[in-house]
């Protein structure tokens, strides 16, 4: 029997907390088609539905996230339990061969760019690696990813066998293995696939095909046995079948482009997922390596908050469901961290912030769009029906024994062959619509054919909307859900209990059926209709009426507990994995949900929720994130007498049935925290260069007539002024062009190539000519020069100062970089010399933060923004003061403040430049030497830059240093502050500052 009353707890707080015990989940293999393997292990396999990993079926539901972009290795276990926390199992990392193998046999897998420190914080966090090493990655950064030396000293062309190329890559290779060899999930670690290469346009050239077989004859000969695959750049089923087929290939998609000036502006879902796999490979298991997580945003464009409105909870509510639809099974969202491309990192496509409006932001602050993943993720967790299902049919072809009733939409039906499960994935016909619209649905049950909703008109979708219609669902020991048309968040058990947490908008119906269990308390509220069980079959449906948001409490028994709330507090709840060995469990992969363990705690009210450990005397440890004081409601089994958070105990009301109440208070000196005010700026000018008195006779001279760049010199003498070809690709080159002055030279035409949006001042002598800018990667112009600047009878120098703001991807990986044609009128040039960052790239000094941190600026070269550098004797002058005299040229400003951020917290701080974009700047940022900012004041969108602790330090001393570069001979006034952007009382824990000081480089 069942009483029907109000429950003293009938309205749970929508902090609640959920202590957890799920059944392993059931593996059914008499119907299954035979697995498949690589031929080098059994460990992993994979049929048409998943991939399998020690005999568990693997819903690989993965985010993109590339550490060199975080340059701080502790901070990586962060962004992994961030990953976690949203339900996802898996994370995609590119590698950065420019970054790592900097030079002709030089190999650094040191500080951020170590491979073992990825694999150890993902063991730690658990979660799966997908490795993406390239050696080409594309990922917006500069040549693709590919070292620069490689654009210049080989003259093969690179992805293809060309024999200079393959030497040029495989020591990189040989040491991405001897980093990955022992951490693969074979051996109990975290690596379960490597991609090779990426989104190569040239699948069909036999050259292309041998080197990605070249590749993968590589990894196997070097003890690589895991899964090798491929990330194809569109519907060009390229290494699917013969010379370089990976095991499992992949489609990326981006559907909603890259248009971020027009985010509410959507495209309409692609409608052939499903037929283009069936077509390609329907033997393997259906592979999206990346996915649209966000957007990147060019120079001059509308910024990344435009992006996450482009890609918001909203598109991947419908472009994700559509995914599944698809029958999908493998996923990576691109990208789901994207972090800073500091330093001379990205193409000349982006600008220095990688946001990407992504689910986790530049600050690692989380987000609406973190939350809507969290509750799909939590679903596919929750689920294990859901890891095989066969496509069925949809509203374009039919689906057989359904029947979608409501034009305005549209229905996709999976079910499991083996539990009978049926998964019907609805949204508008038109997914651009924003229009409100109702439907029912004729489907099948095992209680036979059934239209729904059977209580009221139809289902709702509001506009941008998609919901999973799911039939004959089991859950926990005894939970039998026979349909719902609200989402699922969470299925499972917690201690003898069976636990259902449904979910859905509040403005809109909802109802579920299913069969209650125990002796319990039923809610009573005018929101909830709750019709009396149906004898025999003891089916109860429920019906969720508009009403306010919060968390409901259906139906509560020894046996059962059955909640309902809106998708914003369904967000509020964790469940981080809790480590507890079972006879099931798989030895090294301990702390992975699924593989190592099935106890979860559910948790709602911090900001996050790290991980949780479970004692034997009964004491629920959890830990994570504050960003307010908040009240804590705990359910959990009766053995849980006690909470602590971040180590400190929690005093709880213990309410009976397991319910336990607290609050956890974010500190005083947390939440009062201040940065200072950025003045005692020293300056000294940064352009000796063009002064008469200047030595030059260290440079390289820059005669060289035969060059690997793509683009050959234009016009001049046949002399290639390629800064790469001298071993200076990256960040601003100085060129120095000397001629004897008969006193007829007028001008001198140049054309200077520099990459998108790039900028190059001239100078002849100490007089400034002109700065060139352009939209393109180049600019040819006419330099006049002023009257009385040309010396007659002596040594004249025409300076350029050239910047780079990266090589391009795809088809131009080498591109030209430099002067592609000088013509002195009335005149010759006779000799041309240059000078990049301080060593090239085979012995540049400061080899902790590697080759793309620095340029050719005299400051640069002296070692003027790093730490320890003494500028004592310099004269003061506050940054907004600019350039003495409002003269065009570069100055370098310095100077340092103190931050004490308290201990055990998690702070982010920006460096905040005037909000407008007007002035005819550009400067670069360096923190603690590192060069963390470029603004280009004149064309933005980019004002404000993040910082992360282990670059800036929070508890201690700090040098800032900026490069001003004034284009013009206007004066510039620039601002800069410091901007507190949050401060959570928690934390990963310590963080280290690696930031090398000053030594002389003469």
């Amino acid at each position: 029997m069942m009483s029907v009353c109000k429950a003293s707890w009938a309205v749970v707080p929508s902090l609640l907390a959920l202590c957890l015990t799920l059944l392993v989940w059931p593996v059914v293999i008499a119907a299954d088609p035979p697995r498949q393997t690589n031929g080098f292990t059994d460990i992993v396999q994979w049929d048409n539905y998943t991939v399998f990993l020690h005999n568990h079926r693997i819903f690989l539901h993965a985010g993109e996230f590339h550490t060199f972009r975080l340059p701080v290795p502790e901070l990586w276990l962060d962004i992994f339990q961030k990953m976690v926390a949203a339900g996802l199992n898996g994370v995609s990392i590119y590698t950065h061969m420019g970054t790592t193998n900097p030079a002709p046999g030089v190999l650094d897998f040191n500080d951020w760019r170590s491979v073992r420190a990825i694999y150890e914080a993902a063991k730690i966090a658990g979660i799966f690696v997908v490795l993406r090493p390239g050696p080409y990655i594309n990922g917006e950064t500069t040549s693709g990813g590919i070292s620069h030396w490689i654009t210049s000293q080989i003259a093969g062309t690179v992805r293809t066998n060309a024999t200079d190329w393959t030497a040029a890559y495989q020591p990189y290779i040989d040491g991405i293995i001897n980093e990955s060899v022992d951490h693969q999930v074979t051996k109990g670690g975290p690596l379960l696939a490597i991609q090779i290469d990426n989104e190569n346009r040239n699948s069909p050239d036999p050259s292309t095909q041998e080197y990605f077989a070249a590749l993968e004859r590589q990894y196997r000969e070097g003890g690589i046995d895991i899964l090798l695959t491929y990330n194809d750049p569109g519907m060009r089923s390229g290494f699917i079948n013969g010379t370089g087929a990976v095991n499992i290939y992949g489609l990326d998609a981006y559907p909603n482009g890259f248009n971020c000036s027009t985010p509410r502006s959507w495209s309409r879902v692609t409608s052939n997922y499903h037929q283009y796999h069936e077509q390609v490979n329907p033997s393997e298991p259906w592979y999206m390596p990346e996915f649209q997580g966000g957007s990147f945003d060019p120079w001059g464009g509308p910024g990344y908050d435009n992006c996450e409105l482009l890609t918001g909870p909203d598109f991947q509510d419908v472009f994700y469901k559509h995914n599944w639809a698809a029958n999908i099974k493998l996923v990576s969202y691109y990208m789901f961290y994207g972090g800073t491309s500091w330093g001379g990192i990205p193409f000349p496509g982006v600008y220095t912030s990688y946001d990407y409006g992504s689910s986790i932001r530049e600050t690692r602050a989380l987000t609406d769009k973190f939350d809507e993943v969290k509750r799909q993720g939590m679903f596919i967790r929750s689920s294990p029906q859901f890891l095989k299902t066969d496509w069925i049919g949809n509203s374009s072809l039919g689906i057989p024994g359904v029947t979608l009733n409501g034009s305005a939409a549209f229905v996709t039906s999976l079910t499991n062959p083996d539990s009978g499960t049926w998964f019907h994935i609805t949204r508008q016909a038109d997914s651009t619509s924003t229009a409100n619209i109702t439907f029912t649905l004729t489907v099948p049950t095992s209680h036979g054919t059934l239209t729904l909703p059977q209580t009221t008109d139809g289902i709702e979708i509001h506009g941008r909307q998609s919901k999973v219609i799911i039939t004959d669902y089991s859950f926990g020991v005894r939970g039998s859900l026979l349909y719902t048309t609200a989402s699922i968040f969470f299925a499972g058990t917690i201690g003898s209990r069976d636990v259902l947490f449904l979910h859905g908008f509040a403005e809109q119906t909802h109802e579920f059926a299913l069969t209650l269990t125990g002796r319990g308390v039923r809610l009573v509220s005018s929101r909830v209709q709750s019709g009396a069980s149906d004898q025999p079959s003891g089916i109860t449906t429920v019906t969720v009426h508009p009403g306010t948001a919060g968390l409901l409490t259906i139906w509560d028994s020894p046996t059962q507990l059955i909640l309902f709330s809106d998708p914003v507090t369904a967000a509020t709840f964790w469940a981080p994995a809790i480590r507890a060995e079972t006879a099931q469990t798989v030895s090294g992969f301990e702390n992975y949900w699924q593989l190592g363990t099935n106890t979860t705690a559910l948790v709602s009210g911090p900001y996050l929720v790290r991980n949780a450990t479970l004692s034997r005397d009964g004491t629920l440890a959890l830990r994570g994130d504050l960003n307010a004081s908040v009240p804590l409601t705990i359910i959990a089994p009766p053995s849980v007498t006690s909470v602590t958070w971040n180590g400190e105990g929690v005093r709880v009301q213990n309410h009976g049935r397991g319910v336990l109440s607290g609050r956890l208070v974010k500190r005083a000196n947390v939440r009062d925290v201040n940065v200072p005010e950025l003045k005692g700026w020293k300056f000294a000018d940064s352009l000796p260069e063009i002064q008469s008195d200047f030595d030059d006779s260290t440079w390289t001279v820059a005669n060289k007539t035969k060059t690997n760049i793509s683009h050959k010199p234009e016009f001049g003498d046949g002399r290639v002024l390629y800064g790469c070809d001298y071993g200076f690709c990256e960040n601003t080159v100085l060129w120095r062009g000397h001629f004897t002055a008969s006193g007829s030279e007028t001008s001198v035409n140049l054309t200077i190539y520099g990459g998108t949006s790039f900028a190059s001042s001239v100078w002849i002598n100490d007089y400034f000519i002109q700065t060139v800018t352009s939209s393109s990667d180049h600019v040819n112009a006419l330099f006049s020069f002023p009257t009385g600047s040309v010396i007659s009878g002596q040594d004249n120098v025409i300076t350029v100062l050239q910047e780079n703001m990266g090589n391009d991807e795809q088809a131009n990986i080498k591109p030209a970089r430099g002067i592609s044609g000088f013509q002195l009128n009335e005149g010759t040039i006779t000799t041309w010399k240059m000078q990049g960052k301080v060593g090239g790239y085979t012995n540049f000094p400061d080899k902790v933060r590697g080759i793309l941190n620095e340029g050719g600026l005299f400051g640069e070269r002296q070692g003027w923004h790093l730490p320890g550098f003494d500028v004592s004797e310099w004269p003061s002058r506050d940054l907004s003061e600019g350039l003495p005299g409002g003269q065009a040229g570069v100055g370098f400003f310095v100077t340092t403040f103190d931050l004490a951020f308290p201990q055990n917290s998690d702070g982010s701080v920006s460096f905040q430049f005037e909000d407008e974009n007007s002035q005819p700047y550009r400067a670069l940022l360096f923190v603690n030497g590192w060069m963390f900012g470029k603004r280009v004041a004149n064309l933005g969108p980019q004002t404000k830059f993040p910082v992360p602790p282990g670059i800036l330090n929070y508890r201690g001393k700090n040098t800032i240093a900026v490069a001003l570069w004034a284009m013009n001979s206007t004066t510039v006034s620039p601002s800069l502050r410091l901007v507190v952007d949050d401060v959570l009382d928690g934390g990963v824990g310590y963080v280290s500052s690696k930031n090398p000081t000053w030594v002389s480089r003469t």
